[in-house]
């Protein structure tokens, strides 16, 4: 199916799909926020630890725009005006093969989902402005826009615990449930898998 390029509008808030177009502002806020958890690029779902710990700066930044430009890795990124604030990061389990806590995942998985939502990232200063939520939302809709079918999420259960973004990074329990995903199966003391289906458009 061809892909149809998403743009939602959500206040001042736009989503826009991550591609060549996009790539330098994307570019430009993992640059600024120390290449996001310290240098992995939103490359650790793509690849095994062990490669990404023996890429440098450099060619983890090469890997994750060649990707890009291959259409290999997809994300619904927030803008304000030309300004990127953030992303949802979603893909194939093809794409995405690598999942926390993946023994107790595989423990008792029946069948792969058609796709995987496995991380969001906002930056400094842009937080608690529902850069998340609208992230999520895009993602949802270029999914469908590009076939949809069964979304998988792995979002953390806050439980009142105050945590660091970089502790949330599979996204919040509660910005999943927003958007109708179930729980499913739990598989960390705080980690659920969630599911959503959702209907090509």
């Amino acid at each position: 199916m061809a892909q149809v390029k998403t743009q939602i509008t959500l206040s001042e808030l736009v989503v826009k799909p991550l591609e060549p177009a996009t790539w330098p502002a994307f570019a430009q806020l993992v640059e600024e926020n120390n290449g996001v958890w310290g240098g992995c690029w939103c490359l650790a779902f793509h690849i095994q630890n062990k490669t990404l710990k023996s890429l440098n700066w450099a060619q983890r930044r090469a890997e994750k725009e060649q990707r890009v430009l291959e259409d290999r890795t997809h994300s619904a990124l927030v803008f304000e005006g030309e300004r990127c604030l953030g992303w949802c990061q979603f893909g194939s389990p093809e794409e995405l093969a690598e999942v926390k806590s993946r023994r107790l995942y595989e423990k008792n998985l029946a069948t792969l989902p058609d796709w995987r939502i496995t991380c969001f990232f906002t930056g400094k200063g842009f937080r608690r402005r529902g850069v998340a939520d609208a992230a999520l939302g895009g993602a949802l809709t270029e999914i469908a826009r590009r076939g949809g079918g069964t979304v998988e999420g792995y979002p953390e259960e806050t439980d009142d615990r105050t945590l660091s973004g970089s502790f949330l990074h599979t996204g919040p329990m509660a910005a999943f449930e927003h958007h109708g995903f179930t729980r499913t199966r739990q598989i960390a003391p705080h980690r659920w898998v969630v599911t959503k289906t959702v209907a090509a458009s």
